[in-house]
């Protein structure tokens, strides 16, 4: 985004979405990442990983979409895909619940890891609104464009079909107010973190719910685990 290369990300993506990139909120929203990085501020994903939900998953192969807010905000944490980390780092408090929830629902063992790139390569679109931050503050890049690009390429998966959208917590249900209800799989529940999980995320079910709605139209279920 600081540079002018060509975003790295799937070509399906870079069609659909370069005519954003030159729209006067992308730069602006470039304007404000190169003043951040002027004042030495450490922002997380790197470049190279800041589109990475959308190199890892093609318009055409998305079949879920797992809504988050902003990216990791601790160091090397952030790895370009909502609620995943590296391998080898500490898997955060949120994701620790996904995996609860998957386990309890589908009665399979969770990776040992938080790296969900093998979630993405199934069709998963695990995408933040905001698609970065500073270093040890959360949502420092909110309200400075990422969430108007992002609800584009929300507004261009409404126009396709059948496709599950999974909706944790009172901003993620805001920001897919606008899907079809009628088009897709709409599943809500309270949002992963350890504050709201017991307020209806737990025993949601929504990992066999949207493996059955895929398998009911046509499609092949997620494997939720890898191992």
């Amino acid at each position: 985004m600081t540079n002018n290369r060509s975003p790295n990300m799937h070509e399906t993506w870079l069609e659909l979405l370069k005519p954003e990139f030159e729209k006067p909120y992308m730069q602006n929203l470039r304007k404000f990442l190169i003043q951040e990085k002027r004042k030495e501020k450490r922002i997380y994903p790197s470049n190279k990983k800041t589109f990475r939900a959308l190199k890892l998953t093609g318009v055409d192969d998305v079949k879920v979409v797992i809504l988050g807010q902003d990216p990791y905000h601790g160091r090397n944490q952030a790895n370009g895909l909502a609620f995943s980390v590296e391998k080898g780092l500490q898997i955060p408090p949120s994701l620790k619940n996904i995996y609860k929830e998957i386990k309890e629902d589908l009665g399979m063992e969770p990776p040992k890891h938080g790296d969900l790139s093998f979630l993405a390569e199934q069709g998963v679109l695990l995408l933040n609104s905001v698609l970065t931050v500073n270093h040890g503050d959360p949502a420092s890049h909110a309200n400075h464009g990422w969430e108007e690009f992002t609800d584009k390429i929300i507004e261009i998966l409404d126009h396709k079909k059948h496709i599950v959208f999974m909706l944790w917590g009172g901003y993620a249900q805001k920001k897919g107010f606008k899907i079809r209800k009628e088009s897709h799989c709409i599943l809500n529940a309270s949002h992963p973190s350890p504050l709201s999980a017991h307020r209806g995320f737990f025993g949601c079910k929504h990992f066999s719910k949207a493996n059955k709605y895929l398998e009911l139209n046509g499609q092949n279920p997620i494997k939720w685990t890898n191992n």
